[in-house]
């Protein structure tokens, strides 16, 4: 954005955004992790930007290896313009889609065709974490609840059994609002399949296989491809900050 000349008041806006009273804001963030690097290791990042729709903007990252080539993760994000005065979303006018659109580029990091809509949670939610409050270092620049905070908040409401055997895969988040620091917030989630299943998974390490029942018959299922996820919800009194799906892989034992 610097060295294109478009940045002007160093939050990415350009000079017509600036003009209009408009700023980005993320709407939608989608991150599949392949696997994990190891410490020490050394990566690269490439990032670009695309067209979503007719008023929106995609960035897209890819991280990989720096001496095997090889992909670790993959996202995808989704920005739109918002008057800064009246805090309402707004069409892209047509200066600004002029500056913009020679720097897109038609690639995708991960090919959502139809993203998929994440159901809102009910009260009744599995998990439930309320009477979250947002301290000082949660705050960005604006005096709003960082959206990596949100990522925390949904995380510490999985169990913790279920964490210890698990590593997470992907992970979609749909922003709905901004979060004040004076807000009190409740986390909900809810596992797509019974958790007894998912923590009781303590297959045989020596042959990594579990029996799995259906239709009466017993058979086995190489665990390293079960995947379990959980619906989940940020909230402040009854009013949607944001919606979640994550999606989880069983960590791979390495020996005691």
């Amino acid at each position: 954005m610097w060295m294109s000349g478009l940045l002007s008041n160093g939050f990415g806006a350009t000079h017509g955004m600036m003009r209009n009273n408009l700023i980005w804001v993320v709407s939608r963030m989608h991150v599949q992790v392949d696997h994990y690097p190891i410490w020490g290791e050394v990566i690269e990042i490439d990032t670009w930007v695309g067209a979503s729709g007719k008023n929106g903007m995609r960035r897209d990252w890819v991280i990989r290896s720096q001496a095997s080539g090889s992909t670790y993760a993959r996202a995808t994000s989704t920005w739109v313009m918002m008057n800064e005065q009246t805090r309402r979303l707004s069409k892209m006018p047509d200066e600004v889609r002029d500056e913009i659109s020679p720097w897109f580029i038609q690639k995708q990091a991960i090919n959502e065709a139809v993203p998929d809509k994440i159901v809102k949670l009910g009260d009744k939610a599995k998990h439930v974490n309320s009477d979250l409050k947002p301290k000082r270092s949660d705050l960005d620049m604006n005096q709003h609840v960082n959206n990596v905070k949100y990522v925390r908040w949904m995380l510490e409401t999985i169990p913790d059994k279920f964490l210890e055997r698990h590593q997470l895969s992907s992970i979609i988040l749909e922003y709905r609002r901004e979060c004040g620091s004076s807000e009190v917030v409740q986390s909900l989630c809810q596992p797509d399949e019974d958790e007894s299943f998912a923590n009781g998974v303590q297959q045989n390490l020596l042959t990594n296989k579990v029996l799995v029942g259906g239709n009466g018959r017993l058979g086995s299922l190489d665990i390293n491809v079960l995947t379990y996820g959980y619906t989940h919800l940020l909230q402040t009194q009854n009013e949607e900050i944001v919606r979640g799906r994550t999606r989880w892989n069983r960590k791979i034992c390495t020996g005691l």
